[in-house]
């Protein structure tokens, strides 16, 4: 095997590629939709079965299954390098009958064309050109999971514990508009905010009510004043409800909040402060509580992932990408539950794209070759 075979047969294979994510990218895949986060699976399978990978389903009975495959050389007891990345959307139901995948003017377009189906195209056209040419150094573990698009609750555990087996974790979330990977990462927190007031009449009776809506209003502001641009930290109450009808109090309102950071030793603070907010009655006679559904944590470089960062722009190099450079990103991802257990992590390593979670979402389709190119080139120096 030669690092021009691995080169050359990606190369040959764009088509091919396409092909496979226009299939994925036509299935809806919303985080929970089960069954279509799971059709995307089988589409997979189906592709490693056709070339004889071995191929393995780790269930889940409420999110989709975790889908897992390897190419290693007979008797390799070595690490494994770890390419990895989710197939679920922010997309409902429908959204790919309304704007199937297309190609318009060298970019493609569809729901999670770049976030992140395209990636994981990449990586298994990778792993099927180490296993077409006889391996590469150290095996590859291919992990597709189901649930990144929600904070990866069912995930969670298998990322950390295939991460610690790893001996590098490459993470095919979209490369950036510029080109760029991604060598950091705010970490992130999803939280929901419960409160209970007291109906009444809201002409005939007022003064009886407490209005839990009027107590949300209270603690929205106080949330958001905890941003703090300069370090990082913002806050978003980014959905809120409650309410009867418009002529009672509010018994019930809920508020979601989102919070990003930089730092680690920021989230206990901030954690602090929005825990000392929702216990403190505003509106007096009102209650709340508060729930974490779902967390990432930040990607901090290391030293061993600034070398991995490096060998792999070493690779780009020579496959055309002069100009690529490491990127910090206030995004949240999976690459930062690999980064917290020590292994070396990169992120954003796959084919350019950009407006991810809307409709104009994109892929620059000449983009695929010289990624996947440059992933499997840095697997083999590796």
């Amino acid at each position: 095997m030669s690092e021009a075979q691995i080169t050359d047969w990606l190369a040959s294979q764009k088509q091919a590629m396409i092909d496979l994510l226009r299939d994925v990218v036509n299935i809806d895949s919303g985080s929970y939709d089960k069954e279509g986060v799971d059709a995307v699976g089988t589409r997979f399978e189906r592709h490693f079965a056709e070339h004889g990978i071995p191929v393995r389903r780790e269930a889940n009975t409420t999110f989709g299954d975790a889908i897992h495959a390897e190419v290693a050389k007979p008797g390799s007891n070595e690490k494994p390098v770890l390419l990895m990345g989710h197939r679920d959307t922010v997309f409902g139901k429908g959204e790919t009958g309304r704007r199937p995948f297309t190609i318009r003017d060298g970019r493609a377009y569809g729901p999670g064309v770049a976030d992140m189906k395209s990636g994981l195209v990449m990586n298994v056209f990778v792993a099927t050109a180490f296993h077409k040419f006889g391996g590469s150094p150290h095996p590859i573990k291919v992990l597709i999971t189901s649930d990144e698009e929600i904070g990866s609750p069912a995930c969670r555990p298998i990322i950390e514990r295939e991460g610690r087996a790893a001996r590098a974790v490459f993470n095919s979330e979209p490369g950036r508009p510029t080109g760029n990977v991604v060598t950091g990462r705010k970490g992130g927190i999803f939280m929901h905010m419960a409160i209970t007031g007291k109906a009444a009449h809201s002409g005939a009776n007022f003064a009886a009510g407490v209005s839990a809506i009027g107590e949300l209003a209270h603690k929205i502001v106080q949330i958001h004043a905890l941003t703090d641009l300069d370090k990082g930290i913002t806050l978003n109450v980014g959905l809120v409800s409650g309410g009867q009808s418009v002529n009672t109090t509010a018994p019930y309102a809920e508020g979601q909040i989102d919070l990003r950071y930089v730092d680690p030793a920021d989230r206990a603070r901030i954690m602090a402060a929005i825990e000392t907010i929702v216990a403190t009655s505003y509106v007096p006679g009102t209650s709340a509580t508060l729930t974490i559904k779902g967390e990432f944590v930040p990607v901090v470089q290391s030293a061993e992932s600034k070398t991995l960062f490096e060998g792999y722009q070493a690779a780009a190099r020579q496959v055309g990408l002069t100009t690529l450079q490491g990127e910090f990103s206030g995004g949240c991802a999976d690459s930062g539950f690999t980064a917290a257990v020590g292994t070396p992590t990169i992120c954003g390593l796959g084919p350019v794209g950009g407006l991810a979670h809307t409709p104009e979402e994109y892929l620059e389709v000449d983009s695929i070759v010289p990624r996947a190119q440059a992933l499997a080139l840095a697997i083999l120096r590796g």
